[in-house]
């Protein structure tokens, strides 16, 4: 599969000084040695802090809650971390951060400034924030622990309650330099579409499998639309790895998409202290292939997902906690 580069406009890195300011209050919460990240103390405790951060960043953030753009997602550049400080990257299996760390902190910080962190217990298991790290013998694999193309999807697809905004933070780079996050958004590619792809998109002639990192089991979903909601405007519903068609025309509109999305793509390679924030309602996501040597040093992001509402998952989430377990 080939696969198109777009480069966006440099974002520009976030002032000295704010950043510094972030620092400060990742540092207040960080209690090292002990494991909070999932405790919702904690997570209280980041949600007031929040209201300190550089007023640049939280408008930032704010102003693509409401409207996240033609791209669907955002690029916050300049964020701290130390890259000095680092432990080696992980690379095991269904790695996740529960101690406090400056960027588990950083990370929680944006993400209640964006709605509610949210985890599902199938998947890494349940911790709120979450290593992205290639894996010894998982290489093919279409998940976060592959580093071959991993195809784009919305996050968890097949879920009715799937994050609204998916959250990657660079710890570290890959070696060479080559791993792209790819993302895609319907309000690029709708446009583009012929008028009967966009029918049948919108039209329940697709079921989605779970991504393999929720394990064996759970089945597919019941028929789904593809695109649903504004016609000029759709939220999207969609993993070319997971979602299958169930009509000839379905089958059409997938090969059709596909290929729009790889010709519109736009890739971006993230360097330590980037942070993306995907837009899981109207963007896909992917990343092209990377080369890992499993030294220590291998690319490192970490992940958060985030829930405008999470008053509507509550028949999922016992004790109305963060986790989502049914």
């Amino acid at each position: 599969m080939s696969v198109t580069t777009v480069s966006p406009a440099p974002a520009p890195p976030l002032a000295r000084a704010d950043a510094d300011e972030v620092l400060k209050l990742a540092l207040d919460l960080c209690v090292w040695g002990t494991e909070q990240v999932d405790d919702p103390e904690w997570v209280a405790a980041v949600r007031h802090a929040g209201v300190a951060l550089p007023p640049a960043l939280r408008r930032t953030l704010r102003r693509f809650r409401r409207d996240s753009g033609p791209t669907g997602t955002l690029l916050i550049r300049g964020l701290p971390v130390d890259g000095d400080a680092l432990p080696p990257t992980p690379n095991v299996n269904g790695s996740v951060q529960r101690i406090v760390t400056v960027p588990a902190a950083v990370l929680m910080l944006a993400a209640c400034e964006l709605g509610e962190p949210a985890a599902f217990q199938a998947e890494k298991s349940g911790a709120l924030v979450q290593d992205v790290v290639p894996v010894p013998g998982k290489e093919t694999f279409q998940g976060n622990a592959g580093s071959v193309l991993l195809s784009f999807h919305n996050e968890n697809a097949f879920h009715q309650h799937r994050p609204d905004y998916v959250m990657l933070l660079c710890l570290r780079p890959d070696h060479d330099g080559v791993a792209g996050l790819r993302t895609v958004c319907v309000r690029q590619v709708l446009a583009l579409l012929g008028e009967e792809t966009r029918q049948a998109l919108f039209s329940r002639e697709f079921v989605t499998d779970p991504p393999p990192s929720f394990g064996q089991g759970g089945g597919a979903t019941a028929p789904h639309a593809v695109f649903r909601g504004a016609p000029e405007d759709p939220d999207m519903r969609v993993d070319l790895a997971a979602t299958t068609p169930l009509t000839p025309r379905a089958a059409a509109a997938l090969v059709e998409l596909a290929q729009v999305f790889d010709r519109t793509a736009t890739v971006v390679r993230l360097a330590a202290g980037d942070l993306a924030i995907v837009d899981n309602r109207v963007a896909a996501h992917g990343r092209t292939a990377f080369q890992p040597r499993y030294d220590g040093a291998d690319r490192w992001l970490q992940r958060t997902f985030v829930a405008t509402d999470l008053r509507r998952s509550r028949d999922h989430r016992p004790h109305d906690g963060y986790v989502l377990d049914r």
